[in-house]
């Protein structure tokens, strides 16, 4: 085995810029540098603050922000993220590290995630992306869309007055006896069905423009939530156009009125009911619906087969909200990186 050369290392990263490595696109087009402030204010305690100077410096946190890009990125876990990067000189190169560089470890990743999903400020970062891509020319266009993706989580084994006491708001005796169990458990996450079948977790909700298929607004709640409550949160006012579709799940009286109170066209499909089955000229509409609101489809067809969406391994309401959150962030940077390149076809 030969030794290692000066530019040995510069003839590898020009290997993986012939084979068009994706991370130096998306390092180049994302402003990460921008997030420094938000980062900083969450996981820098103010020096006032500080009882003393000493211990380990903390980590840059845009390399820790770029991290769990990454992590979303790829699916990846905080014990398989630290094994990658040490290996992986993409992630390296992406991350801004050199081969004699630490690495942060997976509880390090752990703690910074914790205290940024604690802060409750996901939505700020994402509508900070949401900006940028507003001062890049990517108005919200032609029209919005809206729907609902079921997020499952861990199943939890409890017992029928467990369950009951969780429903109620209450914690379970037991529980309250072990604490190590009681931070296993979660109860923020719900049971619901969908055609037919039973799901447990969290439900992502979703605003996409349909000009350029960007996310625009989300809420994340329980999968108990109908699609419908959280309609009126997602509604963008900034869209250049007043149409609006979503299935049939969003279809009812008030609805419709509410969306014509505040001046949008509505294009929720139409919905049968028993003994009351769509007629024939309801149904063409549908199918004519359903031609623009596929798009939304493709967004959570890419975040479950590229990003993980299909489960979040997680506990708690909090937390959900910042890894949907994050997977709704990051797919908004890949798409942006897909228009930049000329890859991404709009309308």
């Amino acid at each position: 085995m030969g030794q290692m050369g000066f530019f040995d290392l510069s003839s590898r990263y020009a290997g993986l810029d012939k084979s068009g490595d994706p991370l130096v696109l998306l390092n180049d087009m994302v402003p990460f540098e921008d997030y420094w402030d938000e980062l900083k204010a969450i996981w820098r305690t103010p020096p006032e603050q500080r009882k003393s100077n000493a211990g380990r410096p903390p980590w840059d946190e845009v390399l820790i922000f770029k991290t769990m890009v990454l992590q979303q990125l790829y699916n990846l876990s905080d014990d398989q993220i630290e094994y990658q990067i040490r290996d992986r000189l993409s992630f390296m190169r992406f991350l801004g590290l050199g081969i004699e560089d630490s690495v942060p470890d997976a509880k390090t990743i752990w703690a910074y995630r914790e205290r940024l999903a604690g802060a409750g400020k996901m939505k700020e970062l994402f509508d900070k992306f949401d900006a940028f891509l507003r001062e890049k020319g990517y108005l919200a266009m032609g029209g919005q869309i809206v729907d609902a993706s079921i997020v499952p989580a861990p199943r939890q084994h409890n017992k029928r007055d467990e369950n009951e006491k969780i429903k109620a708001g209450e914690t379970p005796e037991e529980w309250e006896e072990k604490p190590h169990k009681k931070r296993q458990k979660d109860v923020d996450a719900r049971w619901t069905k969908k055609h037919g079948k039973s799901y447990y977790g969290y439900k992502n909700h979703i605003n996409v423009d349909r000009r350029h298929k960007f996310i625009r607004a989300y809420d994340v709640t329980d999968a108990a939530v109908h699609d419908s409550q959280a309609l009126a949160g997602l509604i963008d006012a900034s869209n250049t156009s007043s149409d609006l579709w979503a299935d049939s799940a969003y279809r009812s009286q008030k609805i419709e009125s509410e969306l014509e109170e505040r001046g949008l066209h509505s294009h929720i499909h139409h919905k049968g009911r028993r003994g009351k089955p769509l007629g024939e000229r309801q149904q063409k509409a549908n199918r004519r619906r359903s031609k623009v609101r596929v798009r939304v489809e493709h967004v959570f067809a890419f975040q479950e087969r590229s990003m993980g969406g299909k489960l979040i391994r997680s506990i708690g309401l909090k937390r959900a909200r910042f890894r949907i959150g994050m997977m709704n962030l990051v797919y908004n940077m890949k798409r942006f990186v897909q228009f930049e390149c000329g890859l991404a076809a709009p309308g």
